[in-house]
């Protein structure tokens, strides 16, 4: 499934171990963020349980960047340096405008003190950093993937 670090693949392995019926299932490994204290803070969130949800640029769908999530996609959570922490399997996808999104939502997301605040600020500064390069301005109308997901192994 990749060129992952051997913790993956191990994890990988343990899961369908407990859970066969997965064993036929492509996952991909992958981080949050653009830096290490994050991601490997937003991973230890997925791993208790208290992040459930991420939001993504559109843009990066569109472009081929990334694969748009989809419902019943199953993913290991990595740290920075690529050792995985859990599986999560998605259960909603939906694209809106990044204005739109409520503070359900961003506490759902879980990060700092789980506000619509905190996670606007927190995303815009994101957004802006990742869309600096591409050269396009950030707004509330930038259309975002919005992903809930459980973590169901560890």
């Amino acid at each position: 499934m990749g060129n992952y670090h051997s913790s993956v693949t191990e994890m990988w392995e343990r899961f369908i171990e407990s859970s066969p019926e997965y064993s036929e299932t492509k996952y991909r490994a992958w981080y949050f963020c653009d830096n290490e204290r994050c991601a490997n803070e937003l991973a230890a969130l997925v791993s208790i349980g208290i992040k459930r949800a991420t939001t993504s640029l559109m843009l990066w769908y569109e472009n081929g960047n990334e694969v748009m999530p989809e419902v019943n996609d199953v993913n290991i959570v990595t740290d920075w340096n690529g050792t995985a922490q859990c599986i999560i399997k998605t259960k909603k996808v939906f694209v809106l405008p990044f204005k739109n999104v409520d503070s359900e939502m961003a506490f759902t997301e879980g990060e700092g003190d789980k506000s619509l605040d905190y996670w606007r600020k927190a995303h815009v500064s994101f957004f802006e950093r990742e869309l600096k390069n591409e050269k396009i301005k950030f707004s509330g109308d930038t259309e975002v993937v919005f992903e809930e997901f459980e973590m169901i192994f560890k």
